[in-house]
Protein backbone atom coordinates (compact mmCIF):
# COMPACT_ATOMS: atom_id res chain seq x y z
CA UNK A 1 0.00 0.00 0.00
CA UNK A 2 1.24 3.19 -0.96
CA UNK A 3 1.70 5.97 1.46
CA UNK A 4 0.62 8.88 -0.72
CA UNK A 5 -2.87 7.13 -0.20
CA UNK A 6 -2.81 9.29 2.76
CA UNK A 7 -5.10 6.82 5.09
CA UNK A 8 -3.78 4.06 7.48
CA UNK A 9 -4.85 0.71 6.39
CA UNK A 10 -5.89 -1.96 9.15
CA UNK A 11 -5.87 -5.17 7.69
CA UNK A 12 -7.14 -7.79 10.32
CA UNK A 13 -6.61 -11.31 9.44
CA UNK A 14 -8.39 -14.28 11.25
CA UNK A 15 -5.52 -16.17 11.98
CA UNK A 16 -3.51 -12.99 13.34
CA UNK A 17 -6.19 -11.50 16.02
CA UNK A 18 -5.12 -11.61 19.24
CA UNK A 19 -6.68 -13.56 21.98
CA UNK A 20 -7.68 -11.15 24.19
CA UNK A 21 -9.87 -10.16 21.31
CA UNK A 22 -11.94 -12.95 20.56
CA UNK A 23 -15.30 -13.48 22.09
CA UNK A 24 -15.42 -18.06 21.71
CA UNK A 25 -19.23 -17.28 20.64
CA UNK A 26 -20.15 -14.06 20.37
CA UNK A 27 -24.09 -15.46 19.60
CA UNK A 28 -25.54 -18.53 21.08
CA UNK A 29 -28.15 -19.65 18.83
CA UNK A 30 -30.84 -20.44 21.13
CA UNK A 31 -34.37 -21.01 19.60
CA UNK A 32 -35.63 -21.48 15.52
CA UNK A 33 -39.09 -20.26 14.75
CA UNK A 34 -40.85 -21.94 12.15
CA UNK A 35 -42.16 -20.42 9.17
CA UNK A 36 -44.89 -23.03 6.92
CA UNK A 37 -46.27 -22.80 3.93
CA UNK A 38 -43.17 -21.14 2.24
CA UNK A 39 -41.75 -22.17 -0.95
CA UNK A 40 -37.79 -21.82 -2.09
CA UNK A 41 -36.85 -17.99 -2.32
CA UNK A 42 -35.22 -15.52 -0.65
CA UNK A 43 -35.87 -12.96 2.30
CA UNK A 44 -34.80 -9.98 2.14
CA UNK A 45 -35.10 -7.40 5.42
CA UNK A 46 -36.54 -7.36 8.91
CA UNK A 47 -38.19 -4.41 10.84
CA UNK A 48 -38.87 -4.16 14.68
CA UNK A 49 -42.29 -2.84 16.56
CA UNK A 50 -40.64 -2.87 19.75
CA UNK A 51 -43.87 -1.56 21.77
CA UNK A 52 -46.03 -4.06 20.01
CA UNK A 53 -42.92 -7.25 20.69
CA UNK A 54 -43.64 -7.90 16.71
CA UNK A 55 -41.00 -8.46 14.47
CA UNK A 56 -41.91 -8.02 10.44
CA UNK A 57 -39.55 -10.22 7.34
CA UNK A 58 -40.28 -9.81 4.03
CA UNK A 59 -40.58 -12.53 2.37
CA UNK A 60 -40.13 -11.74 -1.24
CA UNK A 61 -39.97 -14.52 -3.32
CA UNK A 62 -43.27 -15.75 -1.28
CA UNK A 63 -45.28 -11.77 -1.84
CA UNK A 64 -45.58 -11.94 1.82
CA UNK A 65 -44.93 -10.30 5.21
CA UNK A 66 -44.49 -12.82 8.17
CA UNK A 67 -45.20 -11.40 11.62
CA UNK A 68 -43.62 -13.04 14.30
CA UNK A 69 -44.12 -12.31 18.16
CA UNK A 70 -40.84 -11.63 19.88
CA UNK A 71 -42.43 -12.64 23.33
CA UNK A 72 -43.62 -16.07 22.86
CA UNK A 73 -40.90 -16.24 19.09
CA UNK A 74 -44.29 -17.73 17.29
CA UNK A 75 -45.29 -16.67 13.78
CA UNK A 76 -48.80 -15.03 14.67
CA UNK A 77 -49.89 -13.25 11.05
CA UNK A 78 -49.04 -13.43 7.32
CA UNK A 79 -49.44 -10.45 5.01
CA UNK A 80 -49.95 -11.58 1.87
CA UNK A 81 -48.43 -8.22 -0.84
CA UNK A 82 -48.75 -7.82 -3.93
CA UNK A 83 -45.17 -7.98 -5.92
CA UNK A 84 -41.30 -8.81 -3.99
CA UNK A 85 -41.38 -7.17 -0.70
CA UNK A 86 -37.92 -5.22 0.27
CA UNK A 87 -37.94 -3.18 3.26
CA UNK A 88 -40.30 -2.08 5.61
CA UNK A 89 -40.65 1.15 8.31
CA UNK A 90 -42.82 0.87 11.27
CA UNK A 91 -44.65 3.98 13.35
CA UNK A 92 -45.43 2.67 16.51
CA UNK A 93 -47.24 6.27 17.27
CA UNK A 94 -49.46 5.85 14.14
CA UNK A 95 -49.21 1.81 14.54
CA UNK A 96 -48.20 1.99 10.21
CA UNK A 97 -46.33 -0.36 8.50
CA UNK A 98 -44.72 0.61 5.12
CA UNK A 99 -43.39 -1.65 2.56
CA UNK A 100 -40.91 -1.09 -0.33
CA UNK A 101 -42.68 -3.32 -2.50
CA UNK A 102 -41.14 -3.37 -5.65
CA UNK A 103 -42.68 -0.95 -7.70
CA UNK A 104 -44.56 0.44 -4.83
CA UNK A 105 -45.29 1.65 -1.52
CA UNK A 106 -47.53 -0.11 0.36
CA UNK A 107 -49.22 1.27 4.04
CA UNK A 108 -50.85 -1.14 6.50
CA UNK A 109 -52.53 -0.85 9.68
CA UNK A 110 -50.53 -2.14 12.43
CA UNK A 111 -53.42 -3.57 14.17
CA UNK A 112 -55.66 -5.02 11.72
CA UNK A 113 -53.17 -5.24 8.85
CA UNK A 114 -55.63 -3.73 6.53
CA UNK A 115 -54.15 -1.96 3.31
CA UNK A 116 -54.32 1.99 4.42
CA UNK A 117 -53.00 3.35 1.07
CA UNK A 118 -50.86 1.87 -2.09
CA UNK A 119 -48.49 4.39 -3.50
CA UNK A 120 -46.95 3.83 -7.28
CA UNK A 121 -42.89 4.22 -7.90
CA UNK A 122 -40.61 3.75 -10.28
CA UNK A 123 -39.34 0.27 -11.05
CA UNK A 124 -37.01 -1.33 -7.77
CA UNK A 125 -38.65 -0.12 -4.26
CA UNK A 126 -36.13 -1.43 -2.44
CA UNK A 127 -33.45 0.29 -0.17
CA UNK A 128 -35.60 2.49 2.25
CA UNK A 129 -34.97 4.12 6.13
CA UNK A 130 -38.00 5.45 8.36
CA UNK A 131 -37.54 8.73 10.07
CA UNK A 132 -39.68 8.51 13.10
CA UNK A 133 -39.25 12.05 14.37
CA UNK A 134 -40.39 13.48 11.20
CA UNK A 135 -42.73 10.53 10.32
CA UNK A 136 -40.86 10.12 6.96
CA UNK A 137 -40.12 7.45 4.88
CA UNK A 138 -37.44 7.29 2.56
CA UNK A 139 -37.51 4.86 -0.25
CA UNK A 140 -34.99 4.01 -3.47
CA UNK A 141 -36.12 3.26 -6.74
CA UNK A 142 -35.93 3.79 -10.31
CA UNK A 143 -32.47 3.41 -11.40
CA UNK A 144 -31.40 0.75 -14.29
CA UNK A 145 -34.25 -1.13 -13.63
CA UNK A 146 -36.40 1.50 -14.86
CA UNK A 147 -33.63 2.20 -17.70
CA UNK A 148 -32.91 5.42 -16.23
CA UNK A 149 -28.93 5.94 -15.51
CA UNK A 150 -30.42 7.35 -12.13
CA UNK A 151 -32.20 6.77 -8.57
CA UNK A 152 -34.86 8.81 -6.41
CA UNK A 153 -35.13 8.96 -3.20
CA UNK A 154 -38.77 8.69 -2.83
CA UNK A 155 -40.21 10.63 0.57
CA UNK A 156 -43.64 9.41 1.83
CA UNK A 157 -44.97 11.21 5.12
CA UNK A 158 -46.42 8.39 7.03
CA UNK A 159 -49.02 10.66 8.86
CA UNK A 160 -51.28 11.20 5.86
CA UNK A 161 -49.93 8.66 3.29
CA UNK A 162 -48.51 10.98 0.93
CA UNK A 163 -45.88 11.82 -1.25
CA UNK A 164 -43.85 14.94 -0.17
CA UNK A 165 -40.92 15.23 -2.81
CA UNK A 166 -37.54 12.96 -4.19
CA UNK A 167 -35.00 13.41 -3.90
CA UNK A 168 -32.38 13.05 -7.53
CA UNK A 169 -29.37 10.51 -6.84
CA UNK A 170 -26.70 10.54 -9.29
CA UNK A 171 -26.35 6.65 -9.54
CA UNK A 172 -28.27 3.76 -11.80
CA UNK A 173 -28.53 1.51 -8.70
CA UNK A 174 -28.15 2.01 -4.53
CA UNK A 175 -28.46 -0.17 -1.79
CA UNK A 176 -28.66 0.59 1.90
CA UNK A 177 -29.80 3.69 3.12
CA UNK A 178 -29.01 5.12 6.55
CA UNK A 179 -30.15 8.14 8.99
CA UNK A 180 -28.33 10.70 10.66
CA UNK A 181 -29.69 11.11 14.39
CA UNK A 182 -27.70 13.65 15.54
CA UNK A 183 -28.45 15.88 12.02
CA UNK A 184 -29.74 16.11 8.77
CA UNK A 185 -27.75 13.75 6.40
CA UNK A 186 -28.71 10.45 4.86
CA UNK A 187 -26.45 8.09 3.55
CA UNK A 188 -26.61 6.21 0.77
CA UNK A 189 -24.38 3.01 -1.19
CA UNK A 190 -24.03 4.54 -4.42
CA UNK A 191 -23.62 0.30 -5.72
CA UNK A 192 -22.80 1.12 -9.46
CA UNK A 193 -20.03 4.16 -7.95
CA UNK A 194 -18.04 2.26 -5.19
CA UNK A 195 -19.10 5.23 -3.26
CA UNK A 196 -21.54 6.54 -0.78
CA UNK A 197 -23.71 9.57 -1.12
CA UNK A 198 -24.26 12.43 1.33
CA UNK A 199 -27.62 13.94 1.00
CA UNK A 200 -29.01 17.01 3.39
CA UNK A 201 -32.57 16.00 4.04
CA UNK A 202 -33.54 19.30 4.72
CA UNK A 203 -32.73 20.72 1.29
CA UNK A 204 -33.29 17.25 -0.69
CA UNK A 205 -29.84 17.14 -2.53
CA UNK A 206 -26.98 15.48 -2.70
CA UNK A 207 -24.39 17.32 -0.96
CA UNK A 208 -21.36 14.78 -1.54
CA UNK A 209 -19.94 11.74 -2.97
CA UNK A 210 -17.11 9.77 -0.75
CA UNK A 211 -15.41 6.92 -2.82
CA UNK A 212 -14.79 3.77 -1.31
CA UNK A 213 -11.77 2.90 -3.98
CA UNK A 214 -9.09 1.17 -4.51
CA UNK A 215 -10.33 -0.53 -1.31
CA UNK A 216 -14.29 -1.70 -1.84
CA UNK A 217 -16.23 -2.22 -4.69
CA UNK A 218 -19.80 -2.72 -5.26
CA UNK A 219 -20.49 -1.65 -1.63
CA UNK A 220 -24.78 -2.57 -0.20
CA UNK A 221 -24.60 -2.19 3.57
CA UNK A 222 -23.48 0.91 5.66
CA UNK A 223 -23.83 1.47 9.65
CA UNK A 224 -23.53 4.65 11.20
CA UNK A 225 -21.14 4.67 14.65
CA UNK A 226 -22.44 8.55 15.36
CA UNK A 227 -21.07 8.86 18.69
CA UNK A 228 -17.63 8.44 17.09
CA UNK A 229 -17.55 9.54 13.58
CA UNK A 230 -17.51 6.71 11.99
CA UNK A 231 -19.33 5.48 8.79
CA UNK A 232 -18.76 1.61 8.43
CA UNK A 233 -19.34 0.89 4.60
CA UNK A 234 -19.43 -2.79 3.49
CA UNK A 235 -17.65 -4.55 0.50
CA UNK A 236 -18.68 -7.84 -0.03
CA UNK A 237 -18.32 -9.11 -3.37
CA UNK A 238 -16.94 -12.24 -5.52
CA UNK A 239 -14.49 -9.76 -6.73
CA UNK A 240 -12.37 -8.70 -3.83
CA UNK A 241 -11.89 -9.83 -0.52
CA UNK A 242 -14.70 -9.02 2.04
CA UNK A 243 -13.55 -5.56 4.03
CA UNK A 244 -15.50 -3.20 6.21
CA UNK A 245 -14.36 0.12 4.94
CA UNK A 246 -14.22 3.09 7.51
CA UNK A 247 -14.70 6.27 6.65
CA UNK A 248 -14.76 9.44 8.67
CA UNK A 249 -18.45 10.38 8.64
CA UNK A 250 -17.51 14.37 8.74
CA UNK A 251 -15.23 14.37 6.21
CA UNK A 252 -15.71 11.41 4.45
CA UNK A 253 -12.15 10.32 4.98
CA UNK A 254 -11.17 6.62 4.47
CA UNK A 255 -9.61 5.46 8.11
CA UNK A 256 -9.15 2.31 8.26
CA UNK A 257 -10.61 -1.45 5.65
CA UNK A 258 -10.83 -4.42 7.89
CA UNK A 259 -10.87 -7.56 6.40
CA UNK A 260 -13.52 -10.20 6.98
CA UNK A 261 -12.61 -13.45 6.27
CA UNK A 262 -14.33 -16.26 4.12
CA UNK A 263 -17.27 -14.01 3.85
CA UNK A 264 -18.73 -14.02 0.36
CA UNK A 265 -22.45 -13.53 0.96
CA UNK A 266 -24.54 -10.79 3.08
CA UNK A 267 -27.51 -8.96 2.96
CA UNK A 268 -27.62 -7.37 6.41
CA UNK A 269 -25.26 -5.43 8.86
CA UNK A 270 -26.23 -4.12 12.38
CA UNK A 271 -24.02 -1.72 14.39
CA UNK A 272 -24.62 -1.33 18.17
CA UNK A 273 -23.24 2.08 19.67
CA UNK A 274 -23.82 0.74 23.10
CA UNK A 275 -21.13 -2.53 22.69
CA UNK A 276 -19.41 -0.77 19.32
CA UNK A 277 -20.24 -4.23 17.77
CA UNK A 278 -20.84 -4.45 13.71
CA UNK A 279 -22.94 -8.12 13.00
CA UNK A 280 -22.62 -8.52 9.46
CA UNK A 281 -24.62 -11.36 8.89
CA UNK A 282 -24.13 -13.83 5.70
CA UNK A 283 -22.58 -16.93 4.39
CA UNK A 284 -20.87 -19.42 5.54
CA UNK A 285 -20.41 -16.86 8.48
CA UNK A 286 -21.79 -14.31 10.46
CA UNK A 287 -19.18 -12.10 11.76
CA UNK A 288 -19.02 -9.96 15.18
CA UNK A 289 -16.48 -7.02 14.97
CA UNK A 290 -15.46 -4.70 17.99
CA UNK A 291 -14.32 -1.14 17.28
CA UNK A 292 -11.56 -2.76 14.00
CA UNK A 293 -11.49 -6.01 15.71
CA UNK A 294 -12.79 -9.54 14.42
CA UNK A 295 -13.81 -10.90 17.20
CA UNK A 296 -15.84 -13.90 16.23
CA UNK A 297 -17.59 -15.78 13.21
CA UNK A 298 -20.60 -18.12 14.00
CA UNK A 299 -21.64 -20.25 11.25
CA UNK A 300 -24.72 -19.65 9.59
CA UNK A 301 -27.32 -21.66 7.92
CA UNK A 302 -28.74 -22.56 4.46
CA UNK A 303 -28.94 -18.72 2.37
CA UNK A 304 -28.60 -17.24 5.88
CA UNK A 305 -27.85 -13.60 4.62
CA UNK A 306 -30.54 -11.46 6.10
CA UNK A 307 -30.92 -10.69 9.64
CA UNK A 308 -31.49 -7.84 12.73
CA UNK A 309 -30.10 -7.13 15.65
CA UNK A 310 -32.77 -5.81 18.19
CA UNK A 311 -30.42 -4.61 21.37
CA UNK A 312 -33.21 -3.96 23.28
CA UNK A 313 -33.47 -7.35 24.03
CA UNK A 314 -29.94 -8.93 23.46
CA UNK A 315 -31.66 -10.76 20.48
CA UNK A 316 -30.36 -11.51 16.98
CA UNK A 317 -32.30 -12.66 14.55
CA UNK A 318 -31.89 -14.70 11.12
CA UNK A 319 -33.80 -15.53 8.18
CA UNK A 320 -33.45 -19.15 7.01
CA UNK A 321 -34.82 -20.67 3.39
CA UNK A 322 -36.67 -22.84 2.74
CA UNK A 323 -34.96 -25.50 1.09
CA UNK A 324 -35.74 -28.96 0.41
CA UNK A 325 -38.14 -30.80 2.77
CA UNK A 326 -37.18 -28.24 5.27
CA UNK A 327 -39.05 -25.39 6.47
CA UNK A 328 -38.19 -21.38 6.18
CA UNK A 329 -37.13 -20.31 10.04
CA UNK A 330 -36.22 -17.82 11.84
CA UNK A 331 -32.97 -18.22 14.54
CA UNK A 332 -33.30 -16.47 17.47
CA UNK A 333 -29.58 -15.46 18.85
CA UNK A 334 -29.00 -14.40 22.29
CA UNK A 335 -25.90 -11.78 22.39
CA UNK A 336 -23.18 -12.61 24.45
CA UNK A 337 -21.24 -9.87 25.79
Amino acid sequence: MKTSIGFFLTVVLLFALPAQCQVDEPLKLIQSITLPGLHDGSFDHFQVDLPGKRLFVAAESNSAIEVIDMGTNKLVHTISVPNTPHSMGYDPELNKLLVADESQIEIYDGASYKLLATIPTEAHADASVYDPVNKLFYVGNGGRQANKDYCLITIVDARTNKVVGDIKVDSDHIEQIALEKSGPRLFVCLYSKNAVGVIDREKRTVIATWSIEPEGHQNIHLSLDEAKHRLLVSSINRRDPAKIIVLNSDTGKMVSAILSPGQFSSDDMDFDPATSRLYVAGVPFISVFQNNDLIGQVPSSYHGITAILVPELNRYYVAVNHHGTTDAKVQVYEVVR
